[in-house]
Formats: C-alpha cells, structure tokens, sequence
C-alpha cells in the first residue's frame, strides 16, 4: 500500500524536527521515488529549512556580538 501525499508531507515537515524512524524513511522514500508532486514539496521543504537556518545563524552571530 503506498502512503498518501497528506501522510508524505507530514513525515517531510516531521522530519526538520527530528529524525525519522526507519519505517518512516522507507514508507517517505517510496513516496517520492512515485509522487513527482511530494518530491517537489520535499525540495521546497529543504531550501527553506535551508534559508531559516542561515537566518537563525546570522541573528545568533549578532545577538552574540557586543554592543559597540
């Protein structure tokens, strides 16, 4: 039984907090190897995983500075 596209999205978002369980890789991959709809959510999911995390970087960088 392949997984829905709600259930895939899920996992993808799930998986920015926390690693998956092998279960969930396996049933994830499958998904996007079939659903080309997921495999572009997941890479929209990863770039802005990307972006927010150069963003949290960048205001940690200057939250750390001291003041001049």
């Amino acid at each position: 039984m392949t997984m829905a596209c709600k259930r895939a999205t899920e996992l993808m978002s799930l998986s920015l907090d926390r690693p998956l369980t092998v279960p969930e890789k396996g049933s994830l991959r499958m998904h996007l190897m079939m659903c080309r709809h997921c495999r572009r959510c997941n890479r929209q999911f990863e770039v802005l995983h990307r972006i927010t995390g150069r963003r949290r970087e960048d205001q940690e960088e200057v939250e750390s500075k001291p003041p001049e």
